[in-house]
């Protein structure tokens, strides 16, 4: 077998997620190719590249001197397609990476109107956002960092931070006895099934450490957004969830008393220039979509003592 660039990647992949499983879900892949695939790579070179553990994968001494050399490698061809893509079109495009966020659509939408128009990369690791913004796949990422799981900042990257501690409130059914205060408390959803995405750097973690410090062990399902919102909709879950989460007819989203869980909201470039180029729209779509969050609202002017009008701080 010939080595290519796509064995490289999934080599690269592997490295920034720890993971078999993650990284075939990044890859959009099959695990069991993914494994094939590794071991096919593993004969070629002559040996063990990762070690496999529960914990996940870690490169092996031979590993870690493949990665060395083939990360620039996969960099640099990505940016030759990038580069050749943008020449191909009428104007600049922008390499925006991002995890799951509501003030994304009106982010992307003011990119538009100052002629940068962006070609989106959605992840729910914020780690893999970074390695990608790093290693020259990404021109910039919003991230979220979830508190108490510092992310992997690789070197040479400029932060932002956007949103310093945003609470995490929690979605449940709308007809769930908690539903009817505007707080909720932990204990009101001992008796519940939680529903959390072990994908999403930290938060499995998290949720684990809050609930733990709450006196509980609920029962735990396994599944991303989506899955959750539907699931929370029949009342079968209860789900962490942004503050900026919308309440529909058949689910409410709540503050949690005591906020005991909340996240870092970073922007993330190789240089100040390019963060300088995109942050004001950021902020501006951000707090465009708290305005329309009435929970978060009450939250904000609360606890930051922020007008209800949350004019961007300048």
């Amino acid at each position: 077998m010939e080595l290519e660039v796509r064995h490289l990647r999934a080599l690269c992949a592997i490295a920034d997620t720890g993971s078999l499983h993650r990284a075939a879900r990044q890859l959009g892949v099959a695990q069991p190719s993914l494994s094939t695939q590794l071991r096919r790579i593993e004969q070629e070179l002559g040996g063990a590249l990762f070690t496999r553990a529960h914990t996940g994968c870690r490169p092996t001494p031979l590993g870690r001197l493949v990665l060395l050399r083939a990360r620039p490698l996969v960099a640099e061809m990505r940016s030759l397609v990038a580069e050749a893509r943008s020449a191909a079109t009428d104007g600049p495009q922008l390499r925006v990476g991002s995890t799951a966020s509501r003030a994304l659509s009106g982010w992307l939408r003011r990119l538009r109107g100052r002629r940068q128009e962006p070609i989106l990369h959605m992840d729910v690791s914020a780690n893999a956002l970074l390695r990608m913004v790093a290693d020259g796949q990404l021109d910039i990422a919003f991230v979220h960092e979830v508190e108490g799981c510092p992310l992997r900042i690789p070197e040479g990257l400029r932060l932002r931070v956007l949103m310093e501690r945003e609470p995490q409130f929690v979605s449940l059914p709308a007809d769930h006895p908690a539903a009817a205060r505007p707080v909720v408390h932990l204990a009101d959803l001992a008796g519940d099934r939680w529903m959390i995405d072990p994908t999403v750097d930290g938060e499995w973690d998290a949720v684990h450490r809050i609930l733990r410090a709450a006196g509980l062990n609920p029962r735990v399902l396994h599944g991303d957004y989506h899955t959750a919102a539907a699931l929370v909709a029949t009342g079968e879950v209860v789900t962490v969830c942004q503050p900026t989460s919308p309440s529909r007819p058949e689910t409410a989203v709540r503050r949690l008393a005591g906020d005991p869980l909340g996240v870092r909201l970073l922007l993330a470039a190789r240089t100040e220039a390019e963060l300088d180029a995109v942050y004001p729209g950021l902020e501006e779509a951000y707090w465009e979509t708290a305005r329309q969050a009435p929970a978060y609202g009450e939250w904000l002017e609360r606890v930051h003592h922020r007008p209800r009008a949350f004019a961007p701080a300048h």
